[in-house]
């Protein structure tokens, strides 16, 4: 299950090498984009597309820390994304509250200045996350590392918000 791992020749880990990570992906987009195969037959150009799109699938999955910490989860039978892991610390959810006005309050005020300040408050909080994230590994914690991607999914969630609010 580990494929996207194996085929970026990686250790399945949290912590990986993202630099090998982009030259293995420059390399291996390289070898098997679509256009090298345009006169091989039509099944080897099938498969040229289906390679490339695994291959970018797994690159987005694994260059992404919350994406590749469930996927990682995922790989030893935890789901951190099952609709069942719905329920939340009342602090994180206050956070989140206080984080959304924030955020509703500078876009209706159009203060970027405001969004930005947000931006670098969540990016502080996603760091230390990371961090919780490195450790829960470490310590073979899977139910406390799930949990930790449930709580990164919402801190990307919200700068993509103000990232799109930054754009109008």
């Amino acid at each position: 299950m580990s494929q996207y791992f194996t085929l970026f020749q990686l250790e399945p880990a949290f912590d990986i090498d993202t630099e090998n990570l982009e030259q293995t992906y420059r390399a291996l987009a390289a070898r098997f984009h679509p256009d090298k195969f345009a006169s091989a037959s039509a099944f080897e150009q099938k498969q040229a597309v289906m390679m490339s799109s695994t291959i970018n699938d797994a690159y987005r999955t694994l260059r992404n820390p919350i994406d590749r910490a469930a996927y990682l989860l995922k790989t030893l039978g935890i789901d951190a994304d099952a609709p069942e892991h719905t329920s939340f610390a009342p602090e994180f959810l206050m956070q989140q509250m206080e984080w959304r006005e924030t955020l509703m309050d500078a876009q209706m005020a159009q203060n970027n200045e405001a969004l930005r300040a947000l931006d670098q408050e969540i990016s502080r909080e996603q760091d230390k996350l990371y961090q919780d994230l490195r450790t829960a590994f470490a310590a073979k914690d899977h139910e406390s590392a799930a949990q930790w991607v449930r709580h990164g999914r919402f801190l990307n969630k919200l700068r993509n918000e103000i990232a799109a609010a930054l754009q109008d």
